[in-house]
C-alpha cells in the first residue's frame, strides 16, 4: 500500500499560488491607492490646472464637481474604487472618451512591442552569455572576456531614448531603409524593438555569462565533458537547465524594467501604445488617462513577475519551497 502525503501538509504549488495571489492583491490595492492619490497630491488646485489659467471661477467650480473634488476624501475614494470594480476608469478630459476604451485601443500596440522585445532579449542574451562563458572558461581568451564586459557595460548604459534617437538618425534619416515612426508596417517595429532590447540584452547576457561560468566548474559538467558528448547536447541539456533558475530570478526584474523602457521608446518613435498616450496625457493634464495607464502598467509588471515565478517553479520545483517561505 502506498503511503499518502502526511495529513495537514499542503502542496508546494498550492502554497506558492496562495501566497502569490495574496501578493498580487496587495500590489493591486497599492496601485489603486497610489493612482487615487495622484490627483490629490498634485501641487495647487487640480481643478484649476484642468480648467486652465484663464478659466472663470464658475468654470473651475464646474470642473471641481466633475472631478468629484468637492466631496470628502473617503467619498471620492469610494467612488473611484466602485468605478474600477465596474470597469469604469473615468472619461478622458481631452477626448471625452472612456479611459477603458482608450487603453483597450492602445494596449495591443504596447503588448506587441514589449512581448517581441522580451523574445529578442531571451533569444540573444542567453546564447550570447553562454557562448562567451564557454569560450573563456578556465581563464582562456581574457581579451574576449574583457571586450565583452566593456562592450555590454557601455551599450547597456545608453538610455533607450538616446539609442532610439541615434537609430532614427542612422537608419531612417541617414540610410532611409526603415521608417522613423508609426505602426503602418511590420518594419516599423524593428527600430523600437532594438531600442528597447539592447539594454536588457547587455545586462542579462552578463548575468548568463557569470552563471554559466559557475555551472561549468561543477563536477557533473566535468563528467559530461569526459564522456565526449556533442557540444549542443552538453551545453543545452546539462548546462542550460542548471543556470536558468538563477538567471530568470534576476532576469524577471530586468524584463519588468523593460516595460518602463517601452513607454519611453514609444514616444520617441510615435508608436501608438500606452507610452505615447501617457506623454500626451501628462501634457494635456488628462488625469483620468494618467491614472488608468499607471494602474494598467503596474498590474502588467506584477503579472509578469508572477509568470516568471511560475516558470521558475516549473523548471525547478525546489524554488517553490523557497518562495513559499518568503
Amino acid at each position: 500500500m502506498r503511503k499518502g502525503a502526511p495529513v495537514g501538509t499542503r502542496s508546494p504549488w498550492l502554497t506558492f499560488l496562495l501566497r502569490r495571489a495574496i501578493g498580487l492583491v496587495g500590489v493591486l490595492v497599492t496601485l489603486v491607492v497610489v493612482t487615487f492619490l495622484m490627483i490629490q497630491l498634485i501641487p495647487g488646485d487640480p481643478a484649476r490646472r484642468v480648467a486652465g489659467s484663464d478659466a472663470t471661477p464658475a468654470r473651475i467650480a464646474e470642473v471641481r464637481s466633475e472631478l468629484g473634488l468637492d466631496q470628502p476624501l473617503f467619498v471620492q475614494f469610494g467612488d473611484y474604487v466602485s468605478g474600477l470594480l465596474r470597469g469604469d476608469l473615468g472619461t478622458s478630459f481631452a477626448t471625452s472618451r472612456p479611459v477603458a476604451d482608450l487603453l483597450g485601443d492602445r494596449l495591443p500596440f504596447t503588448a506587441e512591442l514589449a512581448l517581441l522585445a522580451i523574445v529578442v532579449v531571451l533569444l540573444v542574451a542567453v546564447p550570447l552569455g553562454m557562448a562567451i562563458a564557454v569560450a573563456c572558461r578556465a581563464g582562456r581568451r581574457r581579451s574576449l572576456d574583457t571586450a565583452f564586459t566593456s562592450a555590454t557595460a557601455l551599450a547597456g548604459a545608453v538610455p533607450e531614448y538616446v539609442l532610439g534617437t541615434l537609430l532614427i538618425l542612422v537608419f531612417a534619416l541617414g540610410l532611409g531603409v526603415l521608417p522613423s515612426s508609426g505602426a503602418a508596417t511590420l518594419s516599423a517595429l524593428l527600430l523600437p524593438v532594438i531600442a528597447v532590447s539592447v539594454g536588457p540584452i547587455c545586462t542579462l547576457a552578463r548575468i548568463v555569462r557569470r552563471e554559466t561560468a559557475s555551472v561549468l566548474t561543477q563536477d557533473f559538467m566535468r563528467t559530461a565533458r569526459g564522456r565526449r558528448l556533442p557540444a549542443l547536447r552538453l551545453y543545452a541539456r546539462h548546462a542550460l537547465p542548471n543556470l536558468l533558475t538563477s538567471t530568470l530570478t534576476l532576469g524577471g526584474l530586468i524584463l519588468t524594467g523593460l516595460l518602463g523602457g517601452t513607454v519611453v521608446v514609444e514616444y520617441v518613435f510615435q508608436w501608438p501604445g500606452l507610452g505615447s498616450a501617457a506623454v500626451g496625457a501628462i501634457v494635456a493634464r488628462d488625469y483620468p488617462v494618467m491614472q488608468g495607464i499607471v494602474l494598467l502598467l503596474g498590474l502588467l509588471a506584477a503579472v509578469l513577475n508572477l509568470l516568471v515565478d511560475v516558470v521558475l517553479g516549473l523548471l525547478d520545483p525546489r524554488t517553490l519551497n523557497a518562495k513559499a517561505g518568503q
